[in-house]
C-alpha cells in the first residue's frame, strides 16, 4: 500500500510540474543581461536626472552610451560626457550573478589610477534592475587614492526595453542618475 501512495505522489508530482509547462522562469540576471544584449551595437544620448551640484560639468554635456564589445560574458559600454571618452561600464557574468566594473583611463590610453572599481550583485535582482554594491577590492583601491567617500557606493543599472536605460550611483549624501533615451538611437 505504500508503495502505491508512494508511486501516486510522484507521477501527480510529474504531471503537476508537466501542467506548469515544464519550463522554469528565468533567472532575473540572465534575463537583464538578455535585455541588455538586445542594446549591442546602438548608441543613446542621455541626460542626468538628478539635481546634486556636483553633476554641474555632466548636465552641460553631452552624454552619449555605445552598448558595444558584447559576447556572452561581458558587455562594455563606453560612457562619454561631452568630448571625454574616458569612462567604460564592463558588465560580466560570474558564476555566481553580475559584475559590474568601471574601466577609466586617460586621454592617452593609460589606466586612471582610479580603475576598475565596482562590485557584484548580491541578490537576483529584477529583469529590469540590477544593483552593485562596492566590492572589497574596490574599497581597497578608494581607501589607498584617498577616495574614502566611495566606499559604501552603490551603482545600479536599469534596462527597460524599448524605453529608458539608467546608470545610478548611490551613497549616504550623494545619488546621481543618468537616464538614455532607447526610443531614440543615435547614428554613429
Amino acid at each position: 500500500m505504500k508503495l502505491a501512495y508512494a508511486l501516486a505522489a510522484t507521477a501527480l508530482g510529474f504531471a503537476l510540474s508537466s501542467c506548469a509547462g515544464g519550463t522554469e522562469s528565468p533567472n532575473p540576471q540572465d534575463a537583464f543581461f538578455s535585455n541588455l544584449t538586445a542594446l549591442c551595437g546602438q548608441r543613446f544620448e542621455g541626460r542626468v536626472v538628478t539635481t546634486d551640484p556636483a553633476d554641474a560639468d555632466f548636465t552641460n554635456k553631452r552624454l552619449l552610451m555605445h552598448v558595444r564589445d558584447c559576447s556572452d560574458g561581458e558587455i562594455r559600454i563606453p560612457f562619454a560626457v561631452g568630448d571625454d571618452r574616458s569612462r567604460t561600464w564592463v558588465v560580466t557574468r560570474g558564476d555566481v550573478g553580475l559584475r559590474l566594473k568601471h574601466d577609466h583611463r586617460h586621454e592617452d590610453g593609460t589606466t586612471d589610477v582610479l580603475h576598475w572599481y565596482g562590485g557584484d550583485t548580491v541578490n537576483e535582482g529584477t529583469a529590469e534592475r540590477q544593483a552593485f554594491p562596492v566590492d572589497a577590492e574596490s574599497i581597497a583601491l578608494f581607501n589607498a587614492n584617498n577616495a574614502t567617500v566611495s566606499t559604501t557606493n552603490t551603482w545600479a543599472i536599469e534596462v527597460h526595453p524599448h524605453e529608458t536605460f539608467a546608470y545610478e550611483l548611490r551613497r549616504p549624501n550623494r545619488h546621481f542618475r543618468v537616464e538614455f533615451d532607447l526610443t531614440k538611437p543615435v547614428a554613429s
